[in-house]
């Protein structure tokens, strides 16, 4: 299948950066934090990243200059955008509708109102109206006068919309010193993952690459099952005062039972990959904690340990952070959002990091159906018939 123009177009400003930064696709891979083969695909233009933060960080490293990282940003808006339009199912043709029915005689009219002899209705009120409007107005004096003595003998107040810790009242907020963005559709070493969807197998379309799991996921309904990866990328606005990153706190908003739907893994090989800073949550817990773990680099010939490191983190323009957080769940449908405390230059916050506004979503797989997918015969078939467990 030829590939769309604007995805072309793309690929080859990504190999000119490639080219230009000297680095193999696996050492540039690892700086970027994903693997060398994912890295090979952008510049081949078999994959669009589904996020433009790699690419910001790659352009970051070759250090563009702003006009041509615009012009990298617009170029990978194009190819987002033809992703999507390949990866979108074709729309369902509509029936033409049937022609509406010509509308009917209306309702014969009222004599007495179509007869212009009929007598007029007498007009009741007329001559009290003067007395009424008289009382009103005398009703409203007397609210006024009741209202002005009050004003007399209390301060005046102007009506505001409540003001945020740090901000007074009456100024606009501040923006934040740093700039976040996050990626919810991860999958485990850029290859695994298990989603829950409500659906039978033959209603299931072939699994995507991980570059378009998004827009699978969301033209199936589908919720993460047993594993969610959210990856949060900080990076600060100025290049030399630097945004200290202090604690990362999950909140669970919504506990229900695990969801009663078909599980269907995502198992497409394609090669290693990087997971620094990586943090463990259990939602499964009371009060679940982001636990810093040993992260892996998998995209070498040897697997090489990412010792884990905690809490601060400092972040610039030119140094920025990303953090891996993986949240999972045995026994529960859980909704869950994380909290980002940071300071800076004297100031102190804390971001709410969601899914878009609403909240992450992640629900255990126990006990349900699960199903991969025979490339073969290109169909979904379970576990057993596969020769997998678990």
């Amino acid at each position: 299948m030829p590939k769309d123009a604007a995805v072309e177009e793309f690929a080859g400003l990504v190999r000119g950066l490639k080219a230009r930064d000297g680095r193999s696709y696996e050492a540039l891979g690892r700086r970027l934090s994903v693997s060398a083969s994912t890295l090979h695909r952008y510049c081949s233009g078999a994959t669009v990243p589904e996020e433009f933060a790699v690419v910001d960080r790659l352009a970051l490293l070759c250090g563009v200059d702003e006009e041509e990282r615009r012009a990298l940003e617009a170029a990978w808006t194009e190819a987002d955008r033809a992703r999507r339009r390949a990866a979108s199912p074709a729309p369902t043709p509509v029936p033409a509708m049937s022609a509406a029915p010509e509308p009917g005689p209306g309702p014969a009219p009222d004599p007495s109102a179509a007869d212009p002899s009929a007598p007029e209705a007498p007009r009741a009120g007329r001559r009290r109206g003067a007395p009424a409007s008289l009382l009103v107005a005398a009703a409203v004096a007397l609210v006024v006068l009741v209202l002005a003595a009050a004003l007399l003998d209390h301060p005046t107040r102007t009506a505001s919309a409540p003001a945020t810790a740090s901000t007074a009242p009456g100024r606009t907020a501040a923006p934040l010193p740093f700039t976040w963005s996050i990626g919810s559709q991860l999958w485990e070493g850029g290859c695994g993952h298990t989603y829950l969807v409500d659906r039978a197998p033959r209603a299931v379309a072939p699994p995507p690459i991980a570059a378009d799991s998004g827009a699978w996921a969301g033209t199936h309904g589908a919720v993460h099952g047993g594993e969610a990866l959210v990856r949060i990328t900080v990076q600060g606005r100025s290049p030399s005062d630097a945004v200290v990153l202090h604690a990362l706190h999950v909140r669970v908003v919504d506990r229900a039972a695990p969801l009663p739907w078909n599980a269907y893994r995502m198992d497409n090989g394609c090669g290693g990959a990087v997971t620094p800073r990586h943090f463990a949550v259990d939602l499964d817990r009371p009060r679940p904690l982001a636990r810093p773990v040993d992260g892996l680099d998998a995209s070498g010939a040897e697997v090489r340990k990412i010792p884990a490191v905690s809490f601060p983190y400092k972040v610039t323009s030119s140094d920025p952070e990303e953090l891996l957080v993986s949240a999972r769940t045995a026994g529960c449908d859980c909704r869950w959002y994380l909290e980002l405390e940071w300071s800076a230059g004297g100031r102190t916050g804390t971001v709410r990091i969601t899914d878009g506004g609403k909240p992450f979503r992640t629900s255990g797989t126990r006990g349900r159906p699960a199903y991969v997918y025979d490339s073969a015969e290109e169909r979904w078939i379970t576990d057993s018939d596969s020769g997998q467990t678990g």
